[in-house]
């Protein structure tokens, strides 16, 4: 980190409308809702300012009632980003400022993590972007097609994201992260010992100038194979940069049976 704090605003989006979880801003975490939880963490950051982009007045309505800054978006929005290009127009952003998209279904974020992601910008005047990634520490996540990898240059920037098992190590077995001293006899084993693959975690710092662009970039054919909307920056020759953190994030809700996981887990 640098010797001055990072400055840069929290965007939450928020919306409604949810196929697997109706009301999910709403819903009820151990007496707070949601959208409240992750506003009230976002503000733990150090974050100049924290505000939900909503598209319901519902939502608006009851983050006034908890002190919380919101702003009202338009409803037809296909995806996040148009709605945070959106509020940092509303907001009256500079280009240069820095904005980090904090999802709204993400009660157990750790404020540090994203004042990390934050600080990237602050470190890498040549990024466009930044987000983080963990270690992944189990053979299944590494062959999972819902973990999103992501493999890094020497300077820490992306240099892609797949859902496919990356990096692949041609010769040497794909159990060669997790095998221990058994592997430690096959060729190029030792040069992986510090060098694991990575789990994209989803988490993303912008400059509000690139933010404002990104919806008017045409979308990556990368980005259409692997659904993964952070391949069209780099299609277009921007850069991101990465924060490797310590350890994988607490869970986010997406369907009922997340949102009683993590009740579970404030309620211990």
């Amino acid at each position: 980190m640098s010797a001055h704090p990072a400055v840069f605003t929290v965007l939450i989006p928020a919306r409604m409308a949810s196929s697997r979880l109706p009301n999910k801003p709403l819903a009820d975490i151990a007496g707070l809702p949601m959208v409240v939880r992750v506003a009230q963490r976002a503000a733990q950051s150090g974050a100049l300012r924290s505000v939900v982009a909503c598209d319901d007045a519902r939502i608006q309505q009851v983050c006034a009632a908890h002190g919380i800054e919101a702003i009202l978006t338009r409803a037809d929005h296909s995806n996040g980003s148009d709605r945070l290009a959106e509020a940092c127009a509303l907001l009256g952003l500079s280009g240069d400022d820095v904005v980090v998209n904090v999802q709204g279904d993400e009660p157990l974020i750790d404020p540090l993590l994203i004042a990390a992601v934050a600080e990237l910008l602050h470190r890498h005047p040549e990024a466009s972007m930044g987000t983080a990634a963990h270690r992944i520490d189990s053979l299944a996540d590494y062959h999972n097609p819902n973990v999103v990898k992501v493999v890094l240059d020497g300077r820490g920037m992306a240099q892609y994201f797949s859902r496919a098992p990356i990096p692949h190590a041609r010769d040497t077995p794909a159990t060669a992260w997790w095998d221990g001293q058994a592997a430690q006899n096959q060729p190029g084993v030792a040069a992986l010992a510090d060098f694991a693959p990575l789990r994209h975690i989803g988490l993303y710092s912008y400059r509000a100038g690139f933010l404002r662009q990104f919806p008017q970039l045409a979308p990556a054919p990368t980005e259409a194979l692997e659904a993964l909307e952070q391949l069209r920056a780099l299609w277009h020759g921007q850069r991101i940069a990465v924060h490797v953190a310590a350890n994988a994030p607490g869970p986010g809700v997406d369907t009922p049976q997340d949102l009683e996981r993590v009740r579970a887990m404030l309620a211990s």
